[in-house]
């Protein structure tokens, strides 16, 4: 798995497309995909990543093949999700998918945060 691949992966977890990571870390729209063309990434570039997704460098990097166990969620952020998005992919109860009308109370509760 290429350092490409690693990245997509977390982005996909948190239900992010790449284009809203390089975003949210201030790089190029394409910047991602560059990578998947082979180029290598600078040092600051790689360390802005990992810490984006709470992983570590060397994961990133293919020197640590332990997938990250614990990945940090932002209610806030899940509570203002489309009503579609696939919740089961980043939280659970117990392992157990969240039943819908627990959902709509996180969505309920955490949706008024942002105008705090």
């Amino acid at each position: 798995m290429t350092t490409f691949d690693r990245i997509k992966k977390l982005a996909d977890k948190q239900g992010k497309s790449l284009q809203q990571v390089a975003s949210d870390l201030g790089f190029s729209p394409s910047y991602f995909y560059n990578l998947k063309n082979k180029k290598s990434p600078s040092a600051e570039h790689i360390a802005k990543v990992a810490d984006y997704f709470h992983v570590s460098i060397d994961y990133l990097l293919g020197r640590d093949k332990t997938e990250p166990k614990n990945q940090t969620v932002d209610l806030v952020d899940l509570a203002n999700k489309p009503k579609d998005f696939d919740w089961d992919n980043v939280l659970s109860v117990g392992g157990k998918p969240i039943p819908e009308e627990d959902k709509e109370i996180i969505r309920r509760l955490f949706a008024h945060k942002l105008s705090d």
